[in-house]
């Protein structure tokens, strides 16, 4: 009888050691990664793998592996679909694919609207530049080209690829799509190269990483419009989309295509969890995730990668989801052509 009293003893003193210890220590926590590294959503993973793990009890570590292709789809589909719902892995991808999944593009394998959302650690705005030695100096020049030139893309349903698409239905602008590579970096080399003259990526990319800032500095690329409300502290001259539709008049139609386009950049870099996860390891992400964006460290160390911290609690990001979901079903069948070659 005694020997069963202990028994049970030890059991039960087993049994609230394990209930107090955190469900994330001595854990790995993988960070997908839609992109290939170098561009700002890379740079941003690895931020948040340095630094989230002590704000997280049990203080998990955290490592970052890419999986490109499509535009981040693949990593997309692989938390929605292949990940286990435990809260060991996260993701990072082009928010534009929500987009894709409302135009019912049949390669979307994943709901948009179940991820588990963590935060958002920054907003962004789109800007399209092109090489500054071609001769187009203003974002009409493009209506009269001669031969069209090559704007690189990342998969038909990002925004690398889709605001181009509208600038070229709204303005008439002459232009040659070229999706399929695999990230800004790839993009950038090959405006580099001469492969491609033109991009559409963010302001903060542009500004927080190179090549970017260096051409920002050399003049390599001249920026012909902005996606934001108005024109980016460091970019007063540029002139909005916004300010061109009205100058130009254009139909109402594409103004309301324009403001769902934007819509992934309030957004900006969403990081989540494949759909499920229990609740308080939810919390316990989201709760690290808030406190990790305020850290006057982290805020220092993303400024100096020149980018824009400006948190978006997963809350935000969720309902922010919920108002995009809602585009209303004409609207759709008119934004499906600029998703296609």
């Amino acid at each position: 009888m005694r020997k069963l009293l202990v028994l049970f003893a030890c059991l039960l003193w087993h049994s609230n050691v394990a209930a107090q210890t955190p469900f994330y220590q001595g854990q790995t926590v993988t960070i997908r990664v839609g992109f290939t590294a170098g561009g700002a959503f890379d740079v941003w993973a690895r931020i948040i793998a340095q630094y989230l793990g002590k704000y997280i009890p049990g203080n998990p570590t955290f490592v970052v592996q890419n999986m490109t292709g499509g535009g981040s789809m693949i990593a997309a589909n692989y938390i929605y679909s292949v990940a286990k719902p435990d809260g060991l892995t996260l993701g990072v991808v082009s928010p534009g694919l929500y987009i894709q999944q409302l135009s019912g593009q049949p390669e979307i394998k994943f709901d948009w609207f179940k991820y588990s959302w963590i935060g958002s650690p920054e907003k962004t705005d789109r800007i399209f530049y092109i090489r500054a030695d071609t001769p187009y100096k203003t974002l009409l020049d493009m209506r009269n080209a001669v031969e069209p030139p090559k704007c690189a893309a990342t998969g038909l349903g990002t925004a690398a690829y889709y605001f181009p698409r509208l600038l070229q239905e709204s303005f008439g602008l002459k232009l040659t799509m070229v999706p399929g590579y695999q990230g800004a970096a790839d993009a950038n080399l090959a405006i580099e190269r001469g492969e491609a003259q033109c991009w559409c990526g963010s302001v903060q990319a542009y500004f927080g990483s190179e090549p970017g800032r260096t051409w920002a500095k050399t003049g390599f690329v001249r920026v012909l419009t902005q996606g934001g409300q108005k024109r980016h502290a460091n970019l007063s001259k540029v002139p909005t989309v916004w300010e061109w539709m009205d100058k130009q008049k254009v139909a109402d139609l594409y103004r309301r295509i324009a403001k769902i386009f934007v819509l992934p950049d309030e957004m900006g870099r969403p990081f989540f969890a494949p759909p499920g996860i229990p609740a308080d390891r939810l919390r316990a992400l989201r709760d690290g995730f808030n406190k990790m964006v305020k850290d006057p460290q982290v805020v220092a160390d993303a400024k100096s990668k020149g980018l824009e911290p400006s948190l978006m609690t997963g809350e935000e990001v969720e309902a922010l989801g919920k108002e995009i979901g809602t585009v209303p079903p004409e609207l759709l069948e008119r934004m499906k052509p600029l998703l296609q070659r």
